[in-house]
């Protein structure tokens, strides 16, 4: 059974929100002009620039988009390098992956195992054999998880999946992810679309 389009779109907004955050934003002294001021373009894409390397909050979730800048407060100058930190209030559009919510992700690696999915910003979406009822794998060039109605899950499929865990990661090869593992074990889950993008 296919959800409606009003209601996908309500599913999607309800998987982000929009927060107000407060960052400190760094200009080195030699970016300032002669009378030691910056401009309000330089201050904002410094703030999107560190929130683009940041990528991600343990707490927070991933930053999606910059939709507004409230405030830009004034500079304080740090004295020993003559930097000036400026106090920047601003609206961030933000998700966060939560146990229990239904998503959608495209299958982006198959084995016997069960899956790799990618969901929005989340790269590492792993949906094992074992959360995938009436589902078997069948080896072959192309491999797939065939369920008993010949509903298929295989490479660049949607996927409707329950995020049932859920890990923060912050290593040197994985820096500032979210993991989560999904499983099919409830009412409407599964493949949404096939390969061909057209829906199922």
């Amino acid at each position: 059974m296919h959800l409606l389009r009003m209601d996908l779109e309500v599913f999607y907004k309800s998987q982000m929100r929009e927060l107000e955050l407060l960052r400190e934003v760094a200009v080195l002294a030699e970016n300032l002009d002669r009378d030691k001021l910056v401009s309000s373009r330089f201050i904002v894409t410094r703030l999107l620039e560190g929130l683009l390397s940041e990528k991600a909050d343990e707490d927070l979730g991933y930053f999606l988009a910059v939709t507004g800048i409230k405030r830009i407060g004034k500079g304080e100058v740090v004295h020993n390098s003559g930097d000036v930190f400026f106090p920047v209030v601003f609206n961030c559009r933000m998700f966060l992956p939560r146990k229990g919510e239904i998503l959608e992700g495209v299958v982006d690696h198959v084995h016997r195992l069960g899956v790799f999915l990618r969901c929005g910003p989340v790269k590492y979406v792993f949906l094992s054999a074992r959360k995938m009822p009436n589902y078997r794998y069948v080896v072959g060039e192309k491999p797939v998880f065939l369920h008993d109605d010949l509903a298929r899950i295989e490479k660049d499929v949607v996927v409707r999946f329950e995020v049932f865990g859920v890990r923060w990661m912050r290593r040197e090869d994985i820096t500032k992810e979210f993991m989560m593992l999904a499983t099919l074990q409830g009412d409407l889950l599964g493949p949404v679309t096939g390969p061909d993008g057209l829906d199922l």
